[in-house]
């Protein structure tokens, strides 16, 4: 239900695909119910960001009450989904998907594993041990980059366990990449993709902060940057086959703007909690406190973009997750892989819960609507100033 779904009295945006019309309409969630405020002054999520002040530019947009938020979330769940209804979708269209990575201890470790390990997961258990053993559990005091975090550096290249991952985690410069390509990701209710080589894969429950043009903040979403372990265990060199494919980048419910009510604080205390549930039978659980990151929020947003590089329609940033599932599924040492048709869960009070469903991405909906797409209907329905 929509209350399940989306955050109470919190000022949100995002997109829904209404019958009747080509492209996403622009919509915010006023006393239980979904209002339309497309314009040809903010016919995107993009151009409502830009705003000078997007909070309040939602907050007065006048709308077309479209159907009770209960309703829409309804249909916005796995194998509920109607075409003749609204649906939600990613809550994000002409804005770039950056990600990232190794910004928690606890998956700083278990991605040394996976380097170790060449991606094999029958080997995690014993390596985790030993890298354990050898790295020590507690590098969440060392702020990255500073001379202590160079000192461990040292430390533990004399000792053999150096790897790409700490150097990312502990050293001066985040690990931050494109997740997908604007336009592509998918919101609640759609189905999330696997590719059908991987043997060892995960979702990684994330906030993702929302970005504009200027380097500003403005409001937070849930998302899920699903991972192929096997894949990036066996190098590196294989992030995007390993994070970029087809469904591979779900975000929402909605994107919640920051106002007198919410803001980056509340996000940095946050607590994200995942859910697997899979048809047979098995559960994990999980949760991801944003109090553990080990870089500030502003500097992975202020590494991502600057002098250094412009996204002239903003972009939204997984800021990388502290969960990474070891739980034995299938028998002991097999550790942690997704099946077709687990549901997988993402939620928080503060943005709602972000669900959907695992598929191979071979056979998950293509991506077929893009930002060509976008802006011929948009032109065609007279709203592009």
């Amino acid at each position: 239900m929509s209350d399940e779904i989306l955050p109470p009295n919190a000022l949100l945006v995002g997109r829904v695909k209404l019958p009747g019309f080509a492209f996403p309409r622009v919509v915010t969630i006023r006393d239980g119910r979904v209002f339309d405020i497309t314009s040809s002054d903010a016919p995107t999520v993009r151009d409502v960001c830009e705003k000078p002040d997007p909070a309040a530019y939602v907050a007065a947009a006048r709308g077309q009450d479209i159907g009770s938020a209960a309703d829409v979330a309804d249909n916005s769940a796995p194998d509920k989904f109607f075409a003749h209804k609204p649906h939600f979708l990613s809550p994000i269209d002409l804005q770039a998907v950056k990600a990232a990575g190794v910004t928690f201890v606890v998956s700083l470790l278990e991605r040394v594993i996976e380097e170790q390990a060449r991606g094999d997961k029958a080997r995690a258990e014993a390596l985790r041990g030993d890298i354990t053993g050898l790295i020590g559990t507690d590098l969440s005091k060392l702020v990255p980059g500073s001379e202590s975090a160079m000192q461990v550096k040292q430390a533990l290249i004399a000792r053999g366990v150096w790897s790409q991952y700490l150097e990312v985690g502990i050293g001066p410069d985040p690990e931050i990449f494109t997740k997908c390509q604007p336009m592509s990701s998918v919101g609640p209710g759609a189905d999330v993709g696997v590719l059908p080589i991987s043997e060892w894969n995960n979702p990684e429950p994330e906030v993702a902060l929302v970005v504009t043009s200027a380097g500003t903040i403005i409001g937070a979403t849930l998302g899920n940057d699903v991972n192929l372990r096997d894949v990036e265990g066996r190098s590196a060199l294989l992030l995007g086959k390993a994070k970029d494919n087809n469904a591979s980048a779900s975000l929402g419910p909605m994107i919640r703007l920051f106002d007198a009510g919410f803001s980056l604080d509340d996000v940095k205390q946050s607590v994200i909690d995942l859910n697997v549930t899979g048809a047979d039978g098995f559960v994990l659980e999980g949760s991801s406190s944003m109090n553990q990151i080990s870089r500030p929020p502003e500097s992975i947003v202020a590494a991502a973009i600057g002098r250094h590089h412009q996204y002239p329609d903003g972009f939204v940033i997984y800021l990388g997750t502290m969960f990474a599932p070891v739980k034995d599924r299938g028998g002991a040492g097999k550790g942690f892989t997704h099946k077709p048709n687990d549901i997988v869960t993402i939620s928080t009070p503060l943005l709602g819960a972000l669900t959907n469903r695992v598929r191979l991405s071979t056979e998950c909906p293509p991506w077929t609507y893009g930002a060509s797409h976008l802006m011929r209907d948009l032109s065609k329905a007279g709203l592009l100033n």
